[in-house]
């Protein structure tokens, strides 16, 4: 019987380029508080103690940018104890005004904040909706958070990352995990085999459900036995970096577009929100297992230049409706101009920083993850093609 390993990874808040992203994240967050309909495209760069911001903004507002970073940077967990940390970083910012060429196309949120491609994707997997590899490296890192912070050990650091390789079947059914690694940041003091136990016992076991890990489960726990100098002083940081570790860990296509730093009117965002929405409560309906959703834009133009759909090679209740079917339904139920997805999502009110981190998709209280569109694609369908739903 054919076999696929399949592997994704997540960071930590502390490695250095989501560093960036919640740096910029939470400047768009300040800038939505005081002016709700700013233009915000924020780009962090950090090396050692030295952070750069910078970007655009059609908003007349000024903001604190060097005590968000250092509040930012405090948050995340980086201390005295740190080479990295808010009092001895030197931080520089220059904001530019929106080019009046692209506000022309985006005034009022009618039109698309640029051109480009977004790609939302769904399973039915696990409960999230979510491919497996990436909702496990996700647990992984956010467990490696909480014990930090809430000091179940006091040897961890912030930066870290995790990656899962899950073994399916030639059905894509799970069968075990084939391994697992996990690099974290530690104290000098402690040893490997301490480290070792612990991530094991108190991460490893304690996230991944027991069945899947079995005798010949791999663990790889810091590989080169070393990781006390971390964060910024280890490697530079960049936003948009992680960009297949805040969607689907590689399961499907990415446009290319990074979300961090970016107000609503960047379809790069919104747009790949909604194509999310829309794959997800498309398979919550029961009518396929997996399915890609593609949106793609052109800047100033509110309709979107094209939909696609993906459904891996698998046919939609066995037939009964086909891809053009979707597209059709997709135009006349869900809101897809940028104006509309803003409003639908209500964009202009969430706070972003709050899930820059392990992952912008499979997180219940966001609105795109919402299955609120389930029955009336089931009416659709209904309607067009007279099939019965059985729930």
């Amino acid at each position: 019987m054919e076999r696929l390993i399949f592997t994704s990874e997540s960071v930590t808040e502390g490695h250095p380029d989501k560093i960036c992203d919640f740096i910029a994240d939470k400047i768009l967050d300040e800038y939505l508080k005081v002016d709700k309909y700013a233009k915000v495209a924020c780009e962090v760069i950090v090396t050692e103690n030295i952070i750069y911001v910078f970007g655009e903004t059609s908003s007349k507002c000024i903001i604190d940018i060097e005590n968000i970073v250092k509040c930012a940077i405090q948050e995340i967990g980086y201390d005295q104890t740190d080479l990295f940390n808010e009092e001895n970083i030197k931080v520089y910012f220059k904001m530019n005004n929106q080019s009046e060429d692209i506000s022309l196309g985006v005034k009022n949120d009618e039109g698309a904040g640029d051109q480009g491609m977004m790609f939302g994707f769904a399973c039915n997997e696990t409960p999230e909706y979510m491919p497996a590899p990436i909702i496990l490296a996700h647990r992984l890192t956010k467990r490696l958070t909480e014990c930090r912070k809430n000091r179940i050990v006091d040897f961890l650091k912030p930066d870290g990352k995790a990656q899962v390789s899950v073994e399916y079947n030639q059905n894509n059914k799970i069968l075990r995990i084939d391994n697992v690694i996990v690099s974290t940041q530690h104290k000098e003091d402690v040893s490997l085999e301490e480290i070792r136990s612990f991530v094991i016992e108190h991460v490893i076991k304690k996230v991944i459900p027991k069945e899947l890990l079995d005798e010949n489960t791999k663990y790889y726990i810091n590989p080169t036995g070393r990781f006390v100098i971390g964060g910024p002083y280890a490697d530079s940081g960049l936003t948009g970096r992680k960009i297949i570790v805040d969607t689907y860990g590689g399961f499907a296509r990415h446009g290319g577009g990074a979300f961090s730093g970016k107000d609503p009117s960047k379809v790069d965002r919104s747009a790949a929100y909604m194509a999310r929405y829309i794959a997800k409560n498309i398979v919550a309906t029961g009518l396929i297992s997996r399915v890609e959703v593609g949106l793609s834009y052109a800047i100033g133009i509110s309709e979107p230049t094209s939909i696609t759909i993906n459904s891996f090679g698998k046919k939609f209740d066995h037939g009964l409706i086909n891809n053009e079917d979707m597209i059709k339904m997709i135009k006349e139920i869900f809101p897809l101009k940028p104006k509309e997805i803003i409003e639908y999502f209500k964009m202009r009110e969430i706070k972003y920083s709050e899930f820059t981190n392990y992952g912008h998709m499979g997180k219940d209280s966001l609105p795109w993850e919402q299955l609120d569109s389930v029955s009336k694609i089931k009416q659709y369908f209904t309607k067009e093609k007279g099939m019965i739903f059985i729930n």
